[in-house]
């Protein structure tokens, strides 16, 4: 629901600055060849996301990372592009994050696990290790998109084209307590391609407004866990098709 209001709330502008083109003048804002666009996107989370497993188990398993658009939360993004002719343009996007936690010891207790809460009344309880963790990311895509102009509609134009598309995620943890069977770690990367349609509309000479669909996609997915050093890796993919999804508004400038 929250993609569908979305949606309505960026088409709505563009049907009534449409109607208002068609009454006033019809200075042409559309785009030519040498161009640059910077657009701000909502749609759906693309990111790959993996954490890694707890390397004290005897047993693992492993379910390949869901790539469902319906099953991601909203994101808010950026797309730029380049008309290297006046109907062609070239699109780029991605993001990367890192993040680092420190780890601490553990803090043993006095707590006998094997004995009654009467027994252990009194007893100070232990503290496990933070985990040394780290997690990096990152999402890159590129694509192509023809437009066609609409002669009845000044600076609406339609576009469809193809994107493809990389995310990787690694997430690494390690215990200082004499439990842990050392570092674990967990990756994860999506390959995806896509056919896009959309519709631009040119509101000002530098400003336009904009939705996409993905008429379909494919994407790739592989998760591989290490649990613990010196095993093999404990993978899992899986292949995901689409059809009509990740809707994606957008408000964009061009230079």
């Amino acid at each position: 629901m929250k993609i569908t209001r979305l949606l309505l709330l960026a088409v709505m502008p563009m049907v009534c600055l449409t109607a208002n083109a068609q009454h006033g003048g019809k200075k042409d804002f559309t785009p030519k060849k040498g161009d640059f666009t910077l657009a701000a996107t909502v749609g759906y989370n693309s990111y790959a996301s993996v954490s890694a497993l707890p390397g004290t188990m005897a047993n693992y398993e492993a379910a390949a990372l869901s790539t469902n658009w319906s099953d991601k939360k909203l994101m808010v993004g950026f797309e730029a592009g380049w008309f290297f002719n006046d109907l062609w343009k070239l699109n780029l996007g991605g993001g990367l994050n890192f993040t680092n936690n420190p780890g601490y010891s553990a803090v043993p207790g006095t707590m006998d696990e094997n004995a009654s809460a009467e027994d252990n009344m009194g007893e100070v309880p232990g503290y496990r290790a933070v985990a040394d963790a780290q997690s990096f990311s990152y999402n890159v895509f590129a694509g192509v998109d023809r437009y066609f102009k609409m002669k009845n509609v000044p600076n609406l134009m339609w576009y469809t084209g193809l994107r493809v598309g990389m995310a990787y995620a690694q997430n690494q943890m390690k215990y200082d307590e004499y439990e842990s069977m050392g570092k674990s770690v967990g990756e994860s990367w999506n390959l995806r391609g896509s056919v896009t349609m959309g519709i631009d509309y040119f509101v000002l000479p530098a400003m336009y407004v904009g939705a996409q669909i993905d008429p379909f996609s494919y994407t790739y997915n592989m998760t591989a866990y290490k649990p613990q050093e010196g095993l093999s890796n404990l993978d899992a993919d899986s292949h995901n098709f689409s059809f009509l999804s990740a809707p994606t508004i957008k408000i964009g400038f061009k230079f």
